[in-house]
């Protein structure tokens, strides 16, 4: 497995009404974040808070391009951004341990966090459909360009893991600095990922590895043949 130290391109936060950051997604201009009894929208760019939503927001956030689903203790919320409303609940495959969420392929993805797993589960039923194991206490997942990686929070290391999607197998693992972890995960579907910070109330942008090989660059950027 490859291993290198995270590059955190911009720190946002701590923001108002916001003590904590449970979980996080991106709808393509906004970064969305849970903390606990809310859902925040802030400008990646000005990394000024736009909206709030009053809903339950205890841990993963994520978006299929219309509708926000939001993760509220052991049961799954779709969401109407525009409105705030509640249009379904279906229940969270961990029963209450549920951590990361994501959107691929038509499906959410949901993490365990100390059971170690990624479900791939119905959005209409909350059937789940597969599991992927890792090593890692699993605290986000995200997809971008067929790679499936998550957060991990464990003591006071915390890292961006990218997994094999079809055995597990850890590839490539972006490591934090010492004390910071990662409490929810999303790509702005390039070269950033956007990582919750939990109590300190921040949300990391961290550079994304290309996978161009930058010999002679002087920076660590591996090449991945892998895809969706």
């Amino acid at each position: 497995m490859k291993r290198f130290a995270a590059e955190i391109l911009r720190e946002y936060g701590p923001f108002p009404d916001a003590a904590r950051v449970n979980g996080v997604s991106y709808d393509g201009r906004h970064v969305w974040f849970a903390s606990g009894d809310r859902l925040h929208a802030f400008d990646p760019a000005s990394g000024e808070v736009s909206r709030s939503i009053d809903v339950a927001a205890h841990a993963g956030t994520a978006f299929d391009g219309q509708h926000l689903f939001q993760i509220a203790e052991d049961r799954i919320q779709k969401i109407d951004p525009k409105t705030g409303r509640v249009l379904a609940t279906i229940p969270a495959p961990g029963g209450g341990g549920d951590s990361g969420l994501a959107w691929a392929e038509g499906t959410l993805w949901v993490g365990q966090y100390r059971d170690r797993k990624i479900h791939q589960i119905d959005p209409d039923t909350g059937a789940v459909l597969r599991t992927i194991e890792t090593s890692r206490f699993v605290t986000g997942v995200t997809w971008v360009e067929g790679e499936l990686w998550h957060g991990a929070w464990e003591g006071e290391e915390g890292d961006l893991t990218r997994l094999d999607p079809a055995t597990g197998e850890a590839l490539e693992r972006l490591e934090m600095p010492p004390g910071v972890g990662v409490s929810g995960l999303e790509s702005d579907g390039k070269d950033r990922f956007f990582c919750g910070g939990g109590s300190s109330g921040k949300v990391r942008a961290v550079r994304r590895p290309s996978r161009v090989s930058a010999a002679g660059s002087g920076a660590a950027r591996p090449a991945d043949p892998g895809g969706k």
